[in-house]
């Protein structure tokens, strides 16, 4: 009894410090965010007249409303572009039979392991080469790229955990792939793809390299692309970057709170085999 008394407690401990090192940093930028224009706070100083304002000239120091439009374009091209051809994808590999299908797969392995910071020099003179820089093509056709290796990879683990047994059922009535991959195996997926919806988004939306160094035009890059309108050569406005900072990660938290519960269901079917 002591010993179950013992265990729950550490992990209650466990869980409080969990929860206390993963709201600690939000903690200390909304601090700062509220501090007076020009200070430079230290940790967690919490004032008796929090400065609103602040977050309202965040947005129009950083003229986010046209970031916001492109972020918002950018995520409805990539993510739909992404879980499509990731879920056509990862079927194939896990359920046809594909000629020399293990070589393509080890491509798609060997993808995830090059760091993307040695793809951005190469992918600047590509995207200059086609005349793309300074449009949103230059951004969405290398985040598509970019997203695929890791969705094909994670939706053929979810295909290959889906019981045969339904899909030579449905060969016997006479359904083909395209009807198998539809009505079928699409739908189990339903919490995988939601997942990769999920990541997918927040690659996009937290992209930041990319848009600096493909948008020459400050007008054409995303919200996080946003944030290097608070450092200037000489300074950077402290106070405002945390509040544009606070501004840019919004929609992605409340995204991830209303959309956890698949994400974590996602993550708990990939634990169990059948």
């Amino acid at each position: 009894m002591k010993q179950k008394m013992s265990i729950r407690v550490m992990g209650n401990l466990m869980l409080i410090l969990t929860v206390a090192f993963s709201v600690l940093p939000f903690l200390s930028m909304f601090s700062a965010a509220v501090q007076p224009r020009g200070s430079m706070p230290e940790g967690i100083q919490f004032t008796a007249h929090p400065h609103w304002e602040n977050f309202a000239a965040a947005w129009n120091m950083a003229n986010i409303t046209p970031l916001l439009v492109n972020s918002t374009i950018l995520v409805l091209v990539v993510v739909p572009a992404v879980i499509i051809c990731s879920a056509l994808g990862g079927y194939a590999f896990a359920c046809l039979r594909v000629p020399v299908k293990g070589l393509f797969y080890a491509l798609f392995i060997v993808g995830l392991t090059i760091p993307f910071e040695t793809l951005v020099t190469p992918l600047y003179y590509e995207i200059s080469s086609m005349g793309l820089l300074n449009t949103r093509w230059a951004l969405i056709l290398p985040l598509i790229g970019l997203n695929l290796a890791f969705g094909i990879v994670w939706m053929r683990s979810c295909f290959e955990q889906i019981p045969a047994d339904l899909i030579e059922a449905a060969s016997i009535d006479g359904a083909g792939h395209g009807r198998i991959f539809a009505q079928i195996e699409l739908p189990l997926a339903l919490p995988s793809v939601s997942s990769l919806a999920i990541l997918t988004f927040l690659s996009t939306w937290n992209q930041f390299l990319l848009a600096v160094v493909l948008e020459n035009d400050p007008n054409m890059r995303t919200m996080a692309g946003a944030l290097q309108s608070f450092v200037g050569q000489y300074q950077t406005d402290v106070v405002l970057l945390n509040a544009g900072a606070l501004e840019i990660m919004a929609p992605t938290v409340i995204l991830f709170i209303i959309l956890q519960r698949y994400f974590i269901k996602a993550m708990l079917a990939g634990s169990v085999k059948g």
